[in-house]
C-alpha cells in the first residue's frame, strides 16, 4: 500500500526539483532526482548521445545524456508548465505545452514513475514543435 501523502510529497518536490535542475544546467540536481536504476526513455537519447535507442539505464548511462542536453540545450526548450497530474499512487504527468504566455517552446509531455521519493521510470514523448527542432538539427547548431 502507498502512502498517498508521502506520494503526492514526492511528486510535488521532483515536478519543482527537476525543471529548476534543468533549468540551471545542473546535472548532479536531476541524477539525484533518479533512483540509481531509474530508466529514462526520449528521442533525446540518441539525438544528443552516440546511443543507438531512446533508452538510458541508471546513473551511468543518464549522466552523459543529462550532460547533453544541458550544453546544448535548443532556444525553443523553454520551461513553461501549468502543473501536474497523478494517480495518486505512482504515476505523474506533465506537459511543457507549445504555446505559451510568451510564444512559442519545444513541446513535451513526460510520465514518471515514482516510488522511494526518486523517479524510478521517465519517458518522454514529443509533440510536433519538438520533432521540428529534431528535423532542422538545432541540437548541433
Amino acid at each position: 500500500m502507498v502512502n498517498n501523502e508521502s506520494f503526492q510529497h514526492a511528486a510535488e518536490r521532483i515536478y519543482h526539483d527537476w525543471d529548476k535542475a534543468l533549468s540551471n544546467e545542473d546535472v548532479e540536481g536531476l541524477l539525484a532526482l533518479y533512483a540509481p536504476d531509474a530508466v529514462l526513455e526520449s528521442p533525446a537519447v540518441p539525438l544528443t548521445t552516440d546511443a543507438e535507442t531512446g533508452v538510458c539505464h541508471g546513473h551511468d548511462e543518464l549522466r552523459p545524456l543529462l550532460e547533453a542536453v544541458a550544453a546544448r540545450k535548443p532556444p525553443l526548450r523553454t520551461h513553461y508548465r501549468t502543473g501536474f497530474l497523478t494517480d495518486g499512487e505512482r504515476t505523474m504527468i506533465f506537459e511543457y505545452p507549445r504555446a505559451t504566455p510568451n510564444g512559442e517552446q519545444m513541446d513535451f509531455v513526460e510520465v514518471m514513475e515514482i516510488a522511494d521519493g526518486l523517479i524510478q521510470r521517465h519517458c518522454v514523448y514529443w509533440g510536433w514543435r519538438g520533432v521540428k527542432v529534431i528535423q532542422d538539427d538545432a541540437y548541433h547548431k
